[in-house]
C-alpha cells in the first residue's frame, strides 16, 4: 500500500482539495516518524497509511483520514497538539488527541488500567465519535499483523480485541470490521480449535458446494420470474460464530447445521417482503427461525430479513434479504453515512443512534463507584441477543434477552426504575422478576415514595438498571448512616449532659484534626456504619474536664422505622414494638436491634462501648415479622380454618409449615406479619380459641 493508492481511492469521493491535505498529513506523519521501526521491521509509516486506507474503504471524511495518518505522531514523536492544530486544524487535532489518549488501552492483569483506559476512550466517543472509527481501524492493522508478536502478547490483544473492540464495532454496526476482528481474534487465542474449525468447514462445503449453488441459482431464477430486481450471493458463516454457538448450545460442528448463508440485496423495501414470499414459496422455513429487523430494527441500526430454509436433500439455510442501503449500514454502520449515496435521514438516525449508546454510557459512567465496575456493566451491556417490547402507546424498546420489568422500566427513565412497584404484561399483573418475551406490551405501575429493591440485583439483566440500583443504594446507604450515626453521637453526648445541636465549631475541628476525618458528616456516616464508636467520638468532641470515672447511664435511641439499610432487626429473636431492646453496633452494617433478653446478646454485652439500650418510639407505623409454634390435635381443613383466623386479624402469612410429631400431635410453623405486641396478643387470643389448638406460642431461635 502507498500513498498514490490511497489518494486514487479518495479521488473517487472526495474533493481534490481535500485529497491534497490529506497528501500533507501524511508527508508530516512520514517525516515526523522517520528512522522509526514496528516489531515487524517495517518502516512504521506503513502503519497509519494501512489504518488510512481502512478508513478510505469506509469512504470516510478527509479530517478523519488526515487523523489516520497522524494519529501516533503525539504519542510517538516530539509533535505537540498544538502543533497539529496550527498546521492542519482543531478538529483534525482533537481526533489525533482523542484517539492518543486511547493508546493506554492495552489489555493488562491490572483490571483498574484496563477499566481506567476504556474510560477515556467513553469521554473521547462522547465529543467526536470518528474517534473510536480511527481507533477501531488503528486495532484492525494490529490485528492484521500480530505474527510479529510473541505468542504470549498476541493472546492478550486478541482477548481484549474479542472483548472489547468488537462489541463495540458491532454496537456501532460496523460488521465488516466486527467479522475480521472475531476471525483474527479467535485464530491468535484459539490457533488450534480454530484450524481444525476451518478444516471441517472447508470438508463440509466440498460436499455441499453443488447443492447451495443449486440452491442459489433456483432462488435468482424465481426472483426473476417474479421481475424482482436484486442478486443472490452465497456466504459461510464465519468460524467465530460457528464455535461460539458450538460452546453456548453444548453441540459439535455436525449438529451446527445452518453453516451456509445466502444474501439477498433487492431495490426496495417491498422487493424485500416480496423476495421473503418467493423463498418460503420455493423451500420450507424452519418454524420460529424468522425475524424481521426491518420493521423493528436492532439498537446499532441494522435492517434486515432473516429466514432459515431447509433446502435440496435436507441441507439448512440461512437467508438474509435486505435493500443495497441496507447492505451497506449492516457493513459499515455509524460509519456508513459518511458515504455519499446515503440519504440525509439515515445519516441523522445513524449518528442517534450512536450518540444515545454514548450517553448512556455517560450515565453509567457518573453512577458507577469505580472504573472496574463501569467496565462490568459495559461488558454487560455488549453485546447480547436482543427482544423487543411495546410500551401502552406503541413505542418499541429494545432490551437483552432475559430483561425483566425492572430492566424496562430504567430504560424508559431512571425515575420510572425507581418508582416501579408492578407490571403489567399484555394487560395480566405479572411479577417484576419474570422474564419477558419479544412483542409483549409492559405497562409500568408506580407509586410516589416507592424506592428501589435491594432484590433486583438478583434478576437485572440490563447494565443501566444493575447500574442505577447500585447508585440508589449507595446514596441511601450513605444518607441512612449519616442520619443514624447523629442519633447514636446524640444519645452519647446526652451521658454529658449536651447534644448534638449545642456542638460548636470549634470542638467539630478538633474532631477532625485529631481523628484524620475530611468531613464531620464522613464522621457521622462511619458512626452509622458501626466503624466508629459513638462514645469515643464524643470523648473527641467534649473537653476532657467533661468526664468522670463512672460514666453515666445513657439515654436510649429511639427506633422509629421499619428495617432499612443500616437498621436491621436481628432473626434470631424478631423483635417488634412493645419488647424491651438493645442495639447491637455491627462493623459495616449499622445497627443490629435485639430483644434485650436475647441469648445471642451475652458475648456482644461484653463490649459495653459497641452496645446501647433502645426504646421505640410511639410512632412506628410498620410491619414486623414474628414466628409461632402451634401445637395441634390433627384434625380436617385446621390450617385452612388456622390461616383464616389469622387473616381476619389484618396479618400476612409469610410463611406456613406442618409436620406430624406422632398421630396424635401436628406442630405448625408459622411466619407472619404484626404491627405490636398488642397486635400480636389479638392473634394469639384468637388462634388459643380454636379448638383443636393445645398450645401456641411465640418462638425465638
Amino acid at each position: 500500500m502507498t500513498i498514490e493508492v490511497l489518494t486514487a481511492k479518495l479521488s473517487a469521493y472526495l474533493e481534490p482539495k481535500q485529497v491534497r491535505a490529506i497528501e500533507r498529513a501524511y508527508v508530516f506523519s512520514e517525516q515526523s516518524h522517520r528512522g522509526q521501526l514496528r516489531a515487524s521491521g517495517d518502516a512504521y509509516i506503513t502503519h497509519p497509511l494501512a489504518v488510512a486506507h481502512i478508513l478510505a474503504d469506509m469512504h470516510l471524511d478527509h479530517e478523519s483520514l488526515m487523523a489516520a495518518l497522524l494519529h501516533d505522531v503525539i504519542e510517538d514523536t516530539g509533535v505537540t497538539k498544538g502543533q497539529i492544530s496550527r498546521r492542519f486544524g482543531r478538529d483534525v487535532a482533537e481526533l489525533v488527541d482523542g484517539v492518543s489518549k486511547l493508546t493506554g488501552i492495552e489489555f493488562q492483569t491490572k483490571a483498574e488500567r484496563q477499566a481506567e483506559s476504556f474510560q477515556k476512550m467513553t469521554l473521547a466517543m462522547s465529543r467526536d465519535i470518528r474517534v473510536v472509527l480511527v481507533k477501531l481501524a488503528d486495532r484492525l492493522h494490529n490485528m492484521r499483523t500480530l505474527g510479529a508478536l510473541d505468542a504470549a502478547k498476541k493472546r492478550r490483544v486478541a482477548r481484549e480485541t474479542l472483548e472489547i473492540y468488537a462489541p463495540i464495532a458491532q454496537r456501532l454496526g460496523i460488521n465488516d470490521i466486527r467479522l475480521e476482528f472475531e476471525d483474527l481474534g479467535f485464530a491468535a487465542m484459539y490457533p488450534l480449535r480454530h484450524r481444525r474449525l476451518r478444516e471441517a468447514l472447508k470438508a463440509a462445503k466440498q460436499n455441499r458446494t453443488e447443492l447451495i449453488e443449486d440452491i442459489r441459482l433456483s432462488i435468482g431464477k424465481r426472483l426473476e420470474q417474479e421481475q424482482i430486481g436484486g442478486s443472490v450471493h452465497g456466504r459461510e458463516k464465519h468460524l467465530w460464530s460457528i464455535y461460539r454457538k458450538m460452546r453456548e448450545k453444548k453441540k459439535s460442528f455436525r449438529d451446527i447445521m445452518d453453516v451456509f448463508a445466502l444474501r439477498i440485496v433487492v431495490d426496495n423495501v417491498d422487493d424485500c417482503y416480496r423476495a421473503l414470499g418467493v423463498v418460503h414459496n420455493l423451500y420450507k422455513p424452519v418454524p420460529g427461525e424468522f425475524k424481521d429487523y426491518i420493521a423493528i430494527p436492532k439498537a446499532n441500526g441494522y435492517q434486515s430479513l432473516h429466514t432459515v430454509l431447509v433446502g435440496l436433500h435436507g441441507v439448512v439455510i440461512e437467508v438474509q434479504i435486505r435493500t443495497a442501503e441496507m447492505d451497506a449500514m449492516a457493513n459499515y454502520g455509524i460509519a456508513a453515512h459518511w458515504e455519499y449515496k446515503s440519504s440525509a435521514q439515515s445519516k441523522e438516525a445513524s449518528e442517534k443512534r450512536a450518540a444515545r449508546w454514548v450517553q448512556g454510557l455517560l450515565d453509567m459512567q457518573r453512577q458507577a463507584g469505580d472504573s472496574v465496575e463501569f467496565l462490568e456493566h459495559v461488558k454487560n451491556d455488549l453485546f447480547p441477543d436482543e427482544i423487543y417490547l411495546f410500551t401502552p402507546k406503541g413505542k418499541i424498546i429494545e432490551l437483552p434477552a432475559k430483561s425483566t420489568a425492572v430492566d424496562f422500566a430504567y430504560a424508559l427513565h431512571t425515575r420510572i426504575g425507581d418508582s416501579c412497584i408492578a407490571c403489567r404484561v399484555d394487560g395480566q399483573l405479572t411479577p417484576l422478576s419474570e422474564p419477558l418475551q419479544s412483542g409483549q406490551r409492559i405497562e409500568i405501575v408506580r407509586a410516589d415514595g416507592a424506592q428501589p429493591n435491594p432484590t433486583w440485583l438478583n434478576f437485572v439483566v440490563t447494565a443501566k438498571a444493575r447500574s442505577a440500583i447500585r447508585h440508589w443504594l449507595k446514596s441511601q446507604q450513605h444518607d441512612e448512616s449519616v442520619d443514624l450515626g447523629k442519633r447514636m453521637l446524640d444519645q452519647a453526648l446526652g451521658r454529658y449532659g449536651t447534644s448534638y445541636k449545642q456542638l460548636k465549631k470549634s470542638q467539630i475541628k478538633r474532631l477532625l484534626t485529631e481523628s484524620n476525618a475530611s468531613t464531620f458528616e464522613s464522621v457521622l456516616q462511619q458512626i452509622g456504619l458501626g466503624n466508629r464508636v459513638p462514645l469515643a467520638v464524643a470523648k473527641l468532641l467534649l473537653p476532657k474536664q467533661q468526664f468522670s470515672d463512672s460514666d453515666p447511664q445513657p439515654l436510649p435511641v429511639v427506633i422509629d422505622a421499619a428495617e432499612g439499610l443500616l437498621l436491621q432487626y436481628a432473626r434470631c429473636c424478631r423483635p417488634i414494638p412493645g419488647d424491651p431492646i438493645m442495639g447491637h453496633l455491627s462493623t459495616g452494617k449499622g445497627l443490629v436491634v435485639h430483644i434485650d433478653s436475647c441469648h445471642n446478646l451475652t458475648d456482644i454485652r461484653r463490649n459495653a462501648e459497641r452496645c446501647m439500650p433502645l426504646s421505640w418510639s410511639n410512632s412506628v407505623n410498620a410491619e414486623f415479622s414474628v414466628q409461632l409454634k402451634v401445637e395441634a390435635t390433627p384434625e380436617r381443613g385446621f390450617i385452612a380454618t388456622l390461616a383464616s383466623r389469622i387473616t381476619e386479624q389484618d396479618s400476612t402469612i409469610e410463611h406456613i409449615s406442618a409436620t406430624d410429631r406422632d398421630a396424635y400431635t401436628t406442630i405448625i410453623d408459622l411466619q407472619l406479619t404484626v404491627r405490636d405486641r398488642r397486635h400480636l396478643a389479638n392473634i394469639l387470643r384468637r388462634v388459643r380459641a380454636l379448638t383443636a389448638v393445645r398450645r401456641v406460642a411465640r418462638s425465638r431461635n
